[in-house]
């Protein structure tokens, strides 16, 4: 007696004959299972990938995302109790729309966000589409599993679900090690939406196409071709879409974008060749027109001390780093920037770097390529001079870098009598942000002095001065270089605070730790009001 084809009971009552035996036939669902669960948390994975591109606050759409699709999940599994008479095709209906919703949702939401302001309600929205259609999945292949030889309940959801897990871990690594940096996300997605539709719909094609009448093997088939001709089109357009839609967020022409491992990178400048603008994941990081405002401020205050050794964390555009090598006993300098591809551009990319006046290719610069509160734990070094620009506290990942914690590890690479400056965002937009960051500062050992500039571009901005021993005087250094802003009645101003931006003016100001970053809620709580 051999094991060579399997029978089963199609919908109409009819017993009838599988292309494979029974073990090779619940191999290849399973296998659907795995690829399809893969597949899932890919769709997943992009939708929290892109909200923390645009708008930087991973932890609150990773928390959407998760408890809008989990929550769909079971919505899903309970209407699929309806579909379970005619398991194969609602199966392969399910997982077409699902290789189409899950592959476009990328291109959909980034069109939501770029020209239409919808980027919340689209992101909930998709979340809640694309987990009703996962939530359906089980049920459906429950069904066709058992169909194909009876099993007990428990041994044949074991079975399942340890596809399922399988599939999720390849998913889950396939989307950070290969996906995002061969494809990247628009097209890797919608490469993971096609083997979706093939899997899901191919697999039922050929398996359990005797259990489909001859309308519904024509309506599948031409449905899948359908799901891999929209994938196709989407995939030669994706360029022409990703440089209109990016164009869509900025003023003026862009001029040079990629996305690094870290973030996504966009340069832009107007037509008369007078602003040039830097962004990381949609933030201003510059304007040519006033950024001498902003890293004057910043670093010639501190450089009134010792200055031999200077530590400058950030500042991977090179512009603070010019201004330090103005000073011509400075003998060492260390930048510590995550991102290396924005070194690069500042270095190699002729505006920038005429801009930063290739500020890299000083023999006294050390640059590093590291998380700075990762660097500063592991570094026995101690400097002279900290220059703390970096960017601002708006997730969990860059509120690690206002923390209580931070300033420690940052007052053990200062020698004695160094000096710190610390970019602490606008006393005007966020003041209880900005007073957090000095309430932090003293929790750490740093006594500091306010002070704030206006910078066209930002608005108002501020900085806190630090030492370890006592509050340091707001002066310039008797070595300072000529400057086209800061001179000594700039900086008795810059000491002046509104009445109603003073400490606590709009509530108290509690300082931000790992475990409690507060810093966070003050910024969230500053944007709420506008």
């Amino acid at each position: 007696m051999t094991d060579s084809a399997t029978l089963v009971e199609n919908p109409a009552g009819v017993t009838e004959r599988l292309p494979l035996p029974p073990r090779l036939a619940r191999f290849a669902v399973l296998f659907a299972v795995f690829v399809c669960a893969a597949c899932g948390l890919v769709y997943e994975l992009a939708l929290v990938a892109l909200g923390s591109y645009l708008l930087g606050d991973t932890i609150t759409q990773a928390s959407v995302v998760l408890a809008v699709m989990v929550f769909a999940m079971g919505v899903g599994s309970l209407a699929s109790k309806r579909l379970t008479g005619r398991p194969a095709f609602w199966f392969a209906i399910v997982e077409g729309l699902l290789s189409l919703v899950g592959g476009l949702s990328v291109l959909v939401l980034y069109a939501a966000f770029a020209w239409y302001s919808l980027y919340q309600p689209a992101l909930v929205g998709l979340s809640f589409l694309i987990g009703v259609l996962i939530g359906a999945e089980i049920p459906l292949l429950m069904t066709l599993i058992q169909r194909i030889r009876r099993q007990e309940a428990a041994s044949a959801v074991a079975d399942l679900f340890a596809a399922d897990y399988v599939g999720g871990l390849i998913g889950g690594l396939a989307f950070p090690f290969l996906l995002l940096p061969v494809f990247g996300l628009l097209e890797g997605v919608v490469l993971v939406g096609m083997v979706n539709a093939v899997t899901g719909m191919a697999i039922v094609l050929w398996l359990f196409r005797r259990s489909l009448t001859r309308i519904g093997v024509v309506g599948l088939a031409s449905g899948l071709a359908l799901v891999m001709a929209v994938s196709v089109s989407v995939l030669v357009l994706s360029d022409r879409f990703e440089v209109d839609a990016r164009q869509a967020l900025y003023r003026d022409p862009v001029v040079h974008a990629e996305r690094s491992d870290y973030q996504e990178i966009v340069l832009t400048e107007n037509l008369a060749r007078t602003d040039l603008r830097l962004f990381l994941n949609g933030d201003l990081q510059f304007s040519s027109l006033d950024e001498y405002r902003y890293h004057e401020s910043l670093v010639h205050p501190v450089m009134a001390g010792p200055h031999r050794d200077v530590l400058v964390l950030g500042g991977g555009d090179g512009l603070a780093l010019r201004e330090v090598l103005e000073y011509q006993d400075v003998a060492r300098v260390v930048l510590v920037d995550l991102d290396p591809a924005v070194v690069e551009l500042a270095r190699t990319h002729p505006r920038i770097s005429e801009l930063n006046r290739g500020s890299f290719e000083d023999e006294r610069v050390t640059v590093v390529n590291d998380d700075a509160f990762t660097w500063l734990r592991t570094t026995d070094d101690r400097f002279d001079t900290a220059i703390v620009d970096l960017p601002d506290p708006d997730d969990v990942a860059t509120a690690k870098l206002y923390s209580v914690e931070f300033y420690g590890l940052l007052r053990q690479a200062m020698t004695a009598d160094a000096r710190a400056v610390v970019q602490a965002g606008s006393p005007y937009f966020a003041p209880r942000a900005y007073w957090s960051v000095q309430r932090s500062m003293h929790e750490a050992g740093l006594h500091t002095t306010p002070y704030n500039v206006d910078v066209p571009s930002f608005g108002n901005w501020g900085f806190f001065l630090a030492r370890t021993d006592r509050a340091p005087e707001l002066a310039l250094p008797a070595d300072a270089p000529d400057t086209a802003f800061l001179d000594a009645a700039v900086l008795e101003a810059a000491q002046v605070f509104p009445k109603d931006r003073r400490p606590d003016a709009q509530g108290e100001s509690l300082p931000s730790t790992l475990l409690h970053p507060r810093i966070i809620d003050y910024h969230r709580e500053a944007w709420a009001g506008y």
